[in-house]
Order: C-alpha cells, then structure tokens, then sequence
C-alpha cells in the first residue's frame, strides 16, 4: 500500500481557518456536544464497518458525554479515550478507519482543550475521504475531498453554535 497521510495539515485553508475561529466563539460544551455528535454520527460507522467488535471509539464518546453530565471525573473519561488512541494505533494499515478513531479520540478529548475539537476535523476529513474515495487517489483529491467535509463540520457547528457566548473558550493555537 502507498504511504498515506494521516492528517490534514493546510492549516491555511478557509475551512481550517473559519472553524478555529468558530471554535474560539463557543463555550467548551457546545464545542464537545458538537464533536461527539459529530464523531459518533459521521466517523464512528467507518471504523465499525472494520472494526465491527472494537467497542473502544464508542465508549470514549460515552464516557465523554457522562463528564458533560457531571456523571464522571476526567481521569476516568482519560482512560477510554486513551483506548480510542490505541483502537486507532491498532488500526494501522486501514487508513480510513484509523482516521477515524483518531478523529473519535480528538471529539472525546475536546473534553480537557477546546483545541482538540479541531481534531475532529483534522483527521475526520480524512477519514471521509479515504472512505469514499479509496486509496489509490492522488493526495491533492483527497485533501479536496476532506476540506469539503471541513466545510460541513463547520456548517454543523455553525448550526448549534450560539451568538455571543458568554463564557468562550480560551484557545491559544499551536500552528
């Protein structure tokens, strides 16, 4: 198999940037309700059409959700996440459901730092268009093809998004 990349890195394109500066609006539970729903809904049917047993990227968003909830602390929510890390480690070799366990990890994550919503995207995009697309096309498709699934993340949380937030979360980004 070709080398593939794991995730997008054009931090300058549009999407990229009008999602960041979305997220930097939005408190950290509109921001974590978006990515898990978004995770469960659009990644988590690619990495179980693999991975049909592996019930890790689904408890990392349940145990998510309980933190929102106040149902558990953050060093039990850390655990499963880490699990959805190594279910996407473990993954090696299915780019499009490893993408998307890294993607599931990120939207569980955006529990401790808003800045791993953006994961959702990152490696989501991928994921998507690895699924669709196949591997044998050319990285400039499927980057194409993921900043158009960016552009429906961002319509996503534009959709829940709310106007003057008051408590915003506070993101220093790192690219």
């Amino acid at each position: 198999m070709k080398k593939y990349r794991k995730m997008l890195s054009n931090w300058q394109a549009d999407p990229i940037q009008d999602l960041m500066r979305l997220i930097e609006t939005q408190s950290k539970t509109t921001l974590v309700n978006w990515a898990v729903d978004y995770a469960e809904i659009h990644f988590l049917p690619i990495y179980y059409r693999s991975y049909t047993l592996d019930n890790r990227p689904q408890l990392a968003l349940d145990y998510a959700r309980k933190w929102l909830n106040k149902e558990v602390k953050l060093p039990e929510v850390k655990k499963y996440i880490m699990g959805c890390h190594q279910a996407a480690n473990d993954a090696e070799g299915n780019p499009a459901a490893q993408a998307a366990a890294r993607a599931i990890g990120q939207a569980a994550s955006s529990i401790h730092s808003a800045m791993h919503s953006l994961g959702l995207a990152l490696y989501g995009g991928l994921a998507i268009a690895y699924d669709q697309l196949g591997m044998d096309k050319p990285w400039e498709e499927h980057e194409t093809f993921a900043l158009n699934e960016c552009q429906k993340m961002l319509a996503a949380l534009q959709a829940v998004a709310i106007e003057n937030e008051p408590d915003p979360v506070k993101v220093k980004w790192f690219c």
